[in-house]
Protein backbone atom coordinates (compact mmCIF):
# COMPACT_ATOMS: atom_id res chain seq x y z
CA UNK A 1 0.00 0.00 0.00
CA UNK A 2 1.28 3.37 -0.92
CA UNK A 3 1.83 6.30 1.30
CA UNK A 4 -0.58 7.80 -0.29
CA UNK A 5 -2.94 5.37 0.40
CA UNK A 6 -2.20 4.99 4.25
CA UNK A 7 -2.69 8.63 5.03
CA UNK A 8 -6.29 8.55 3.11
CA UNK A 9 -7.10 5.27 5.02
CA UNK A 10 -6.22 7.25 8.27
CA UNK A 11 -7.82 10.06 7.25
CA UNK A 12 -11.03 8.14 6.28
CA UNK A 13 -11.05 5.94 9.95
CA UNK A 14 -10.69 9.92 11.83
CA UNK A 15 -13.55 10.83 10.11
CA UNK A 16 -15.64 7.89 10.55
CA UNK A 17 -14.36 7.49 14.39
CA UNK A 18 -16.98 10.32 15.50
CA UNK A 19 -19.54 9.36 13.80
CA UNK A 20 -19.93 5.55 14.68
CA UNK A 21 -19.92 7.06 18.76
CA UNK A 22 -23.49 7.61 18.16
CA UNK A 23 -24.50 5.07 16.86
CA UNK A 24 -22.89 2.69 18.94
CA UNK A 25 -20.11 1.73 16.54
CA UNK A 26 -16.94 2.45 18.39
CA UNK A 27 -16.16 -1.27 19.63
CA UNK A 28 -16.49 -2.32 15.68
CA UNK A 29 -14.45 0.76 14.40
CA UNK A 30 -11.70 -0.27 17.53
CA UNK A 31 -11.44 -3.45 16.54
CA UNK A 32 -11.15 -3.23 12.68
CA UNK A 33 -7.51 -3.85 11.75
CA UNK A 34 -7.09 -1.94 8.85
CA UNK A 35 -3.44 -0.91 8.44
CA UNK A 36 -1.70 -4.31 9.71
CA UNK A 37 1.03 -2.35 12.03
CA UNK A 38 2.30 -4.44 14.86
CA UNK A 39 5.15 -3.56 17.19
CA UNK A 40 7.62 -6.98 17.58
CA UNK A 41 6.81 -7.27 21.17
CA UNK A 42 3.15 -7.35 20.49
CA UNK A 43 2.66 -11.83 21.12
CA UNK A 44 -1.14 -11.18 21.90
CA UNK A 45 -1.86 -10.68 18.15
CA UNK A 46 -2.05 -14.10 17.91
CA UNK A 47 -5.31 -14.61 20.35
CA UNK A 48 -6.75 -11.46 18.84
CA UNK A 49 -10.86 -11.92 18.47
CA UNK A 50 -10.21 -11.33 14.20
CA UNK A 51 -7.82 -13.62 14.16
CA UNK A 52 -9.56 -16.51 16.23
CA UNK A 53 -13.26 -15.84 14.22
CA UNK A 54 -11.35 -15.78 10.80
CA UNK A 55 -9.92 -19.40 11.36
CA UNK A 56 -13.56 -20.64 13.05
CA UNK A 57 -15.06 -19.74 10.12
CA UNK A 58 -13.16 -20.75 7.45
CA UNK A 59 -12.29 -24.18 9.43
CA UNK A 60 -15.80 -24.51 9.17
CA UNK A 61 -16.15 -24.02 5.20
CA UNK A 62 -13.10 -26.64 4.80
CA UNK A 63 -14.86 -29.12 6.64
CA UNK A 64 -17.75 -28.94 4.82
CA UNK A 65 -16.39 -28.72 1.18
CA UNK A 66 -13.52 -30.81 1.56
CA UNK A 67 -14.25 -34.50 0.83
CA UNK A 68 -13.83 -36.91 3.51
CA UNK A 69 -13.45 -34.87 6.48
CA UNK A 70 -15.16 -35.32 9.28
CA UNK A 71 -18.33 -32.67 10.09
CA UNK A 72 -16.98 -30.85 13.48
CA UNK A 73 -16.46 -27.20 14.62
CA UNK A 74 -14.05 -25.36 16.36
CA UNK A 75 -15.02 -24.75 19.77
CA UNK A 76 -12.61 -23.31 21.45
CA UNK A 77 -8.41 -22.36 21.21
CA UNK A 78 -6.38 -23.22 24.42
CA UNK A 79 -2.20 -22.44 24.86
CA UNK A 80 -2.26 -19.81 22.29
CA UNK A 81 1.17 -18.61 21.13
CA UNK A 82 3.86 -16.81 18.76
CA UNK A 83 6.67 -18.65 17.80
CA UNK A 84 8.22 -17.00 15.59
CA UNK A 85 8.27 -13.24 13.91
CA UNK A 86 9.70 -12.22 11.05
CA UNK A 87 9.34 -8.31 10.62
CA UNK A 88 8.80 -6.74 7.17
CA UNK A 89 12.18 -5.30 5.87
CA UNK A 90 13.79 -4.04 2.45
CA UNK A 91 14.45 -8.07 1.32
CA UNK A 92 11.64 -9.46 2.82
CA UNK A 93 8.72 -6.86 2.62
CA UNK A 94 5.83 -8.69 4.63
CA UNK A 95 5.47 -9.07 8.54
CA UNK A 96 4.74 -12.62 9.19
CA UNK A 97 3.59 -13.77 12.69
CA UNK A 98 3.87 -17.81 13.36
CA UNK A 99 1.44 -18.97 16.16
CA UNK A 100 0.72 -22.14 17.33
CA UNK A 101 -2.31 -23.47 19.60
CA UNK A 102 -4.41 -26.17 20.42
CA UNK A 103 -8.19 -26.59 19.23
CA UNK A 104 -11.13 -28.46 20.74
CA UNK A 105 -13.54 -29.82 18.06
CA UNK A 106 -16.72 -30.84 18.54
CA UNK A 107 -16.14 -34.64 18.79
CA UNK A 108 -14.31 -33.83 21.81
CA UNK A 109 -10.93 -34.23 20.72
CA UNK A 110 -7.95 -31.72 20.42
CA UNK A 111 -5.68 -30.97 17.92
CA UNK A 112 -3.31 -28.64 17.10
CA UNK A 113 -3.46 -25.59 14.85
CA UNK A 114 -0.53 -23.47 13.29
CA UNK A 115 -1.64 -20.50 11.84
CA UNK A 116 0.64 -17.92 9.88
CA UNK A 117 -0.55 -13.39 10.20
CA UNK A 118 0.70 -11.94 6.75
CA UNK A 119 0.56 -8.18 7.53
CA UNK A 120 -0.93 -5.89 4.72
CA UNK A 121 -2.08 -8.65 2.80
CA UNK A 122 -6.01 -8.94 3.60
CA UNK A 123 -8.25 -8.40 0.59
CA UNK A 124 -7.13 -5.66 -1.62
CA UNK A 125 -4.03 -5.35 0.67
CA UNK A 126 -6.26 -3.85 3.17
CA UNK A 127 -5.38 -6.01 7.32
CA UNK A 128 -4.23 -8.89 7.46
CA UNK A 129 -4.19 -12.17 6.30
CA UNK A 130 -4.14 -15.70 8.43
CA UNK A 131 -3.70 -19.32 6.72
CA UNK A 132 -4.21 -21.69 9.16
CA UNK A 133 -3.97 -25.91 9.19
CA UNK A 134 -5.45 -27.91 11.91
CA UNK A 135 -3.39 -30.96 12.50
CA UNK A 136 -5.03 -34.27 10.63
CA UNK A 137 -7.31 -31.95 8.26
CA UNK A 138 -4.87 -31.13 5.61
CA UNK A 139 -6.45 -33.67 3.27
CA UNK A 140 -5.02 -32.14 0.34
CA UNK A 141 -1.23 -31.93 1.70
CA UNK A 142 -1.31 -27.73 1.30
CA UNK A 143 0.70 -27.04 3.74
CA UNK A 144 3.14 -30.27 3.72
CA UNK A 145 2.88 -33.03 5.76
CA UNK A 146 1.88 -32.52 9.40
CA UNK A 147 1.31 -28.88 8.49
CA UNK A 148 4.76 -28.30 8.26
CA UNK A 149 5.43 -24.76 6.31
CA UNK A 150 3.32 -23.11 9.23
CA UNK A 151 5.51 -25.05 11.86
Amino acid sequence: MTRFAKSALAALISLCTPLAAPLGLTQAVQAADLVGVYSEDDGGVCGQPWVLNKITHRFSYQVHHVPHLPDVQITDFQRIHQHRYLPANDTWPIGRRYCGATVSLSDGRDRTIWYLIEEGQGFASIGDNVEFCVSGFDRWMVYNGRCRVLR
